[in-house]
């Protein structure tokens, strides 16, 4: 299963609005990147936007290859 590379963009915040974000993802054990994901498909989910599942990060090492 090859999981989808992630696209990266900057993002300006207000300091208040990133410090309640990542109180939120403090109190969810999650990052504040993950965080700002989850209250955005949360957010297009409220609006009726469909969208597949995420894919869950691979953990752990990856398989040992053919080493020669």
């Amino acid at each position: 299963m090859t999981v989808p590379p992630r696209k990266a963009f900057p993002l300006r915040l207000d300091p208040a609005l990133y410090a309640a974000i990542e109180r939120a993802a403090a109190g969810d054990l999650r990052s504040v990147n993950a965080e700002v994901e989850c209250l955005l498909r949360e957010a297009l989910a409220r609006r009726g936007v469909k969208l597949d599942a995420p894919q869950p990060a691979r953990r752990g090492r990856p398989p040992k290859g053919d080493e020669e």
